[in-house]
């Protein structure tokens, strides 16, 4: 075991869970946390997306765990308790979008030596979609993987992405990549942005649980992202859309008001991954896991059918 790390067992509401320290190979330290099940069926790495950490996935850890799977999730480098990058620890600054695929080599070694139950399978929400499918690409042992509004794509204006590309660059063009991308808030937006017409669910509890943990715990705060990590962002989405989907059956979740990602991107790839399946999830927003309790157990059991199909 390594060296453990701090868990916010009374926000996560999830399964027992030891969080534990890494270090990536650039020298990056990263939290993990794994949480195991009894006579396990196999592991189920969740990778969240941009501003989540791992206590947020509590209650879906737990349904997972009673399903009869292992669960290991993650803070990505610059958010949650793993370390911030940029000189304003709100901003949510990488320098290369790629360099997250350092945290997930640090945790896929993580389960390697912990000889984590097999098989193995991915759930991976909007950026974390975008990380997993990079690392699905690259070549993974993972046997089925579940996207929840992947960011394949980031839903804007037409007259807006010029601007989106522009900026950014004269930005890190004059070293100033760690600062705040325009237009985005230093602030975290469940703590900030009221209930009303919100961009990430439409149950008023589970706005209120988000809420209620940013202000709990200051290490779960962050605004929006550095010019750094839009242009790379921006830079991945389209590298990744030139790169035909890996072979293994996939299963992809988007909200029917979905507003964050590009839901065209989204649409595109899986009208070509042989067996990929796109759900649509009627007045559900861009975070269907944490969604209304019938739209939660909907994705979570479809996730869970996917994963069971496969033997140890």
């Amino acid at each position: 075991m390594g060296e453990q790390a701090p868990y916010r067992d009374d926000l996560a509401q999830g399964p027992e869970m030891r969080a534990e320290w890494l270090r990536t190979s650039d020298g990056v330290r990263i939290r993990v946390g794994h949480a195991e099940a009894a006579d396990s069926k196999g592991t189920v790495f969740i990778l969240p997306g941009r501003t989540e950490y791992i206590e947020k996935y509590g209650r879906t850890a737990k349904d997972l765990v009673r399903a009869g799977f292992d669960v290991v999730s993650l803070d990505w480098r610059g958010q949650g308790m793993s370390d911030r990058l940029g000189a304003d620890p709100m901003v949510g600054h990488v320098g290369r979008f790629i360099d997250f695929q350092k945290d997930w080599a640090a945790v896929r070694s993580f389960a390697g030596k912990a000889d984590l139950p097999k098989p193995w399978h991915m759930i991976a929400h909007s950026m974390g979609g975008s990380i997993g499918l990079r690392a699905l690409m690259s070549g993974s042992d993972m046997a089925s993987v579940m996207f929840s509004g992947p960011m394949w794509g980031i839903d804007m204006a037409p007259y807006l992405r010029p601007v989106a590309w522009t900026l950014p660059r004269l930005a890190m063009a004059i070293g100033q990549g760690h600062r705040i991308a325009p237009g985005t808030s230093i602030k975290s937006y469940p703590a900030s942005e009221p209930f009303e017409n919100n961009l990430l669910t439409s149950d008023p509890e589970m706005f209120d649980h988000m809420r209620r943990h940013v202000e709990a715990e200051p290490q779960f705060g962050l605004g929006g992202p550095s010019c750094a990590w839009l242009l790379s962002a921006l830079q991945e989405c389209a590298a990744l859309a030139r790169m035909p989907s890996p072979a293994l059956p996939a299963l992809c979740f988007v909200g029917s008001n979905e507003r964050i990602v590009d839901t065209r991107a989204i649409r595109d790839r899986m009208t070509h991954w042989k067996g990929g399946k796109l759900l649509l999830v009627d007045g559900a927003e861009h975070e269907v896991l944490m969604e209304k309790p019938n739209i939660r157990r909907q994705v979570t059991g479809a996730a869970v059918s996917l994963f069971s199909s496969f033997k140890g």
